[in-house]
């Protein structure tokens, strides 16, 4: 950050996006406090942190995008119990953001282990390059100015505020994880029982 000043925080902002352990809840603090040393601007530093945290966010939304519906559909047949995602899911995923789409992707981008995973959802459902730039910016500048002010107004001990966010990442990831346990067990046992009717069937 000291080294490529604008740049670094923007090019750790767009990491954290497409590598979310590099956390912003790290690196926009820290931005702030560098911003009370003199060199750079407040302003400038969340112009940058929230200009990379969008460029990150743009592979995953083409990555939805390009796989598209019916696809993602195929491969949720086919693949869905390792990643606990059914054809269902991908349709009421798509229904929900038709009709919840913008403030969907407005709030994700404020919620801790939920940044990086709402573009997946937006460019699967097929929302619009400008609705999806425009709610992501107005989230993620919200989320990067909140983070930079408080590191900037407490200065060295801008690590304080990590302290706090952390925990509530900690619950989050956690459960998404108790989550994704219970989608595979249910979703695994819904197969066996899906076969089991298939053998009843074809025996009588």
């Amino acid at each position: 950050m000291n080294g490529l000043g604008y740049a670094g925080i923007a090019l750790l902002m767009f990491l954290e996006n497409i590598f979310p352990p590099i956390p912003s809840e790290v690196v926009m603090p820290l931005a702030g406090f560098t911003a009370t040393q003199g060199g750079m601007s407040l302003v400038g530093v969340i112009v940058a942190g929230s200009l990379g945290s969008l460029l990150g966010a743009l592979p995953w939304y083409y990555a939805g995008k390009v796989y598209g519906h019916k696809r993602m559909r195929e491969f949720a047949d086919r693949y869905g119990r390792w990643i606990t995602v059914s054809p269902d899911d991908i349709d009421h995923a798509t229904d929900w953001f038709n009709r919840h789409g913008r403030s969907a992707v407005l709030i994700g981008r404020l919620v801790p282990g939920v940044r990086t995973l709402i573009s997946v959802p937006a460019g699967i459902s097929g929302m619009g390059l400008f609705p999806f730039l425009l709610y992501s910016t107005i989230g993620t500048v919200a989320w990067t100015s909140l983070l930079a002010i408080c590191g900037y107004i407490l200065r060295d001990q801008w690590s304080a505020v990590e302290a706090y966010i952390s925990p509530v990442s900690t619950i989050l990831i956690t459960g998404l994880v108790l989550l994704f346990a219970y989608r595979f067990v249910r979703q695994w046992r819904g197969r066996r029982r899906q076969r089991r009717e298939m053998s009843q069937q074809a025996g009588e």
